[in-house]
């Protein structure tokens, strides 16, 4: 039991920093906050994500050519140009580190007012600190697994935070339903999201990239945009009016 909870927590948990802050802050700017908040966010980012932490400012500048290059070979990652999951996952480790040591020439339009936390991202980035937190999982499992089956979840905390970008980066360029035609090939991959906290409603967010809501009919529950609304209204951060 204490294994499953475990487990769902590091899932959730994981994917709740990386839509909020990777994703709608970070990427989109869909709020602001205090530099206050934005350093505490950092820092649970990282407890959470834990061996596959990502840094907010190459996440948010190879998002952002994602989205303006959709489908095209200058996609960091997509399944057009990727034979396998596996291979786009390659690909995409492999943009995110040159973007990361700032080997690849980069745009300034991707990279306009990304928050940056270079010491943080250089500690929280190091191979020692990722084998760190896999060693973790192995000694929780050691001391909590009550089943032989259980060990089969173990890869997937070491690769949660690419896990959860297959899904999305694969899956829902290939799979699932379209409430907008684009020139793109980005589809809902759930009809109603209670796997990936709102990510999955990849065909919406890609017609309306500014909105903090990736709902659009009745059934596409956000839970992630409900959380933003409390955070909102407890005033840690502020939501921008779309489009703006």
């Amino acid at each position: 039991m204490i294994i499953l909870l475990f487990f769902i927590g590091h899932w959730y948990l994981s994917l709740f920093f990386q839509t909020f802050f990777l994703h709608r802050y970070a990427s989109h700017g869909m709020f602001t906050m205090s530099r206050f908040w934005e350093r505490i966010f950092f820092i649970l980012t990282f407890i959470f994500q834990g061996s596959t932490y990502l840094s907010a400012y190459a996440y948010a500048v190879m998002h952002r050519m994602h989205h303006a290059f959709a489908d095209t070979e200058k996609d960091p990652h997509s399944p057009k140009y990727s034979k396998t999951p596996f291979a786009m996952l390659m690909e995409t480790k492999d943009a995110y580190f040159s973007i990361l040591n700032r080997e690849k020439e980069v745009e300034p339009r991707f990279t306009r007012n990304t928050p940056q936390w270079e010491s943080f991202d250089k500690f929280a980035n190091s191979w020692l600190v990722r084998m760190l937190w896999g060693a973790f999982y192995v000694w929780f499992y050691l001391q909590f697994a009550t089943a032989t089956w259980m060990y089969a979840l173990l890869p997937i905390h070491f690769f949660m935070a690419p896990v959860h970008g297959t899904i999305i980066n694969w899956y829902a360029h290939k799979y699932g339903y379209r409430s907008y035609e684009m020139s793109n090939t980005a589809t809902n991959l759930l009809p109603l999201d209670v796997l990936m906290m709102g990510e999955s409603y990849h065909n919406n967010h890609h017609k309306n990239d500014s909105s903090p809501n990736f709902g659009a009919r009745w059934h596409e529950l956000d839970p992630t945009y409900y959380i933003i609304l409390l955070l909102n209204f407890l005033g840690i951060i502020q939501l921008k009016k779309e489009g703006s």
